[in-house]
This record gives structure tokens, sequence and C-alpha cells, in this order.
């Protein structure tokens, strides 16, 4: 694979991660649709595009896509309920941060768990990364919402867990689209339960397809083709780019406001999580 083809994508797939940010703020605050209803259209959209993927990369061979397990799909629909829910009150880019903060806490404490030791640029990015989402629950006008804070929290931990579930698996794009396919009943299921709270438009349903089709179901096969090429550190350090896009394109798209406290608290969590991926690299 060519350098400019990678680079370009790389570029569309952090671009995507990002848009479900938006597409989820944009539908939960300018159309109507619920949050499960939207969880639940996004990840149906999400397996049948996955499903048409590995069709035509897979061919004759693609009957395999049943590959992926109910632990991971049901950490995939906690991942995605938890991020739609939040995003009722959370601004796009206060949600990127604290989802990419969360699944970065959980990977390096699953890490640590397995015995790996953190040298001494790494302990002070973890003590920074830490007090950067201290400072972003303070008391203040600006201290994000508790409860949307929290099922963000949840959300970036179960997408943590989803991910460190998928190591070794075999090929990321078939394994994912079987676990989409397993997560819709169990999003339907949610979407029964909460069924009191329906609520339904064109333009709600066309945002979480898009959200669930474009930004993730071909999001994460354009990563998943970019990612073998790219080194490990790389492949960490690049998503750090995903809460900074999300914030641009809520200020650009959404009118939200940028805080001194959202963007000291950026600079510290990525900052601090961008110290502890490089100086693992380079021990």
């Amino acid at each position: 694979m060519s350098n400019t083809r990678l680079a370009v994508l790389t570029l569309l797939a952090m671009i995507a991660f990002a848009g479900n940010s938006l597409l989820n703020r944009l539908a939960l605050n300018d159309a109507n649709i619920d949050a499960a209803s939207f969880t639940t259209l996004r990840l149906v959209s999400g397996a049948i595009m996955l499903w048409l993927v590995v069709q035509i990369v897979h061919g004759k061979h693609s009957n395999r896509i049943g590959k992926g397990n109910w632990l991971s799909a049901t950490a995939l629909v906690v991942y995605a309920a938890g991020f739609s829910f939040a995003y009722i009150s959370l601004s796009a880019a206060m949600g990127a941060l604290i989802l990419f903060g969360a699944v970065q806490a959980t990977m390096i404490t699953h890490g640590l768990w397995l015995g790996e030791r953190l040298r001494g640029l790494q302990v002070i990015g973890l003590l920074l990364a830490l007090g950067g989402l201290v400072g972003l629950f303070l008391p203040g006008i600006s201290k994000p919402p508790l409860v949307g804070s929290l099922l963000m929290l949840l959300a970036g931990i179960a997408w943590g867990v989803y991910s460190l579930r998928g190591k070794g698996e075999g090929d990321a794009t078939r394994v994912t689209a079987g676990n989409f396919l397993r997560a819709v009943p169990i999003a339907l299921v949610l979407n029964l339960l909460m069924f009191q709270h329906f609520s339904l438009d064109s333009a709600g349903f066309w945002y979480a397809v898009a959200s669930g089709a474009l930004a993730s179901g071909l999001g994460y096969a354009i990563w998943y083709t970019a990612l073998p090429a790219l080194k490990s550190t790389t492949a960490a350090t690049v998503q750090l780019s995903v809460p900074v896009i999300a914030a641009g394109g809520g200020i650009l798209l959404l009118n939200e406001d940028l805080s001194l406290r959202l963007v000291v608290a950026s600079v510290a969590i990525l900052g601090g999580i961008a110290l502890v991926i490089l100086e693992k690299k380079a021990a």
C-alpha cells in the first residue's frame, strides 16, 4: 500500500469515527428520534454495511461472516447505547474526549493488570491524563452533565473491552460484522424496554443510518484496511485526532462553544495519553 493511500484511508477513518459524535448529536438535538431507536438503527445499518463489505471482499468465503461472539456483541451494544444516551446532554467535543479517555484508560489498566510496568514519562503522562479528567468535572459553569458523562464513561469502557476481546480473533472486518449481526437482537430488546420513549422522524432515521452504515460500518472497514500497514504506535497516536476533529465539527456544524476548561482538559488528557503510548514504543 502506498503512503498516500495509507494516509487517505487513515484520515477517512478518523473523520468517520468523529462523524459518529456529530451525527448522534445532530439526531438527538435537531431531529425527533429517541436514543434507543438511534442505537438500534445504527447497529442494524452498520451490520448491513459490514455484511455487504464482507460479501464483496471475501466473495465465496463470505459465509464465514458468523465469526464473533455474544459477549463482544453485548459490549458493542453497551458502547452504542451509552454513546447515544450520553449525547442527549453532552456536546460532540466533550463526548468524544470522555469516550476516548475512557477507552485508553481501559486499555492501559488491562496492560497493568497483565503485569506491564510504566516507565517514568509514562507515569507522568498517566497522571497528566487523570488530572485532565478530574479537572473536567470540577465545579463550575462549564462542567459537563454528570449523567451524560457517566454514560459516556461506560461507553468508553465497553468499547475498550470490545477492542481487547477482538485482539487475535482473525479478520477484523469479518469479526466486527459478526458482532454487529449479533448485536441487533440485543439492541431490539433495549428498544422494546424503552418503547414508551419511542420517537422517530425522517431526519432522525437518516442520521442514524448514516452513523451506522457510513461512520461505523464503512469507517471500521476502512480502518481495518489501513491498520495492518500502520505501526502499532502510529495507529494508537493517530486516534488522538478523533476528539479534535469532533470538536472542530461541533464548532463549525453544530455551533457548539469551545470552553477554556475543555481546551485545557483536552491538552492534558490527549497529551498524557500520547506520552504513555510514545514512551511505550521507546521502551
